[in-house]
């Protein structure tokens, strides 16, 4: 198998060390996800997230020229969209498009509410 950087394979822990642990994701390769890389949240022990033989998903991060993998658990899950900026602007000037005629409405109300009681 041809591993290609920003792929997300699955993986088996085959070794813990202080600063990461080693993931196997073929035959041939075995790849390194670095402790910053193992959870969302700071990692002080490796052994509290992983174990050796756990399976996991990992992201390739890169590939170096003598053969070393890095990799991510961490970005190997997909996290949701965040709703796009655009959206957001949307769905604000509906309710603002709504609320002017709301506003408009009464005002109109009001005002010949108003004319009526001058006569």
């Amino acid at each position: 198998m041809s591993i290609a950087v920003d792929e997300i394979y699955e993986g088996v822990v085959t070794g813990i060390t202080k600063f990461g642990a080693f993931v196997k994701i073929d035959e041939k390769t075995t790849g390194l996800v670095h402790i910053s890389e193992v959870a969302d949240t700071y990692v002080k022990e490796i052994n509290d997230f992983l174990q050796v033989g756990d399976e996991v998903k990992v992201k390739v991060l890169n590939v170096a020229d003598n053969g070393k993998v890095g990799l991510s658990i961490k970005k190997a899950i997909v996290q949701p969209k965040p709703q796009s900026q655009e959206s957001r602007n949307d769905r604000f000037e509906n309710k603002l498009a709504e609320f002017m005629k709301d506003s408009n409405e009464k005002l109109t109300q009001l005002k010949r509410h108003q004319e009526g009681r001058r006569r």
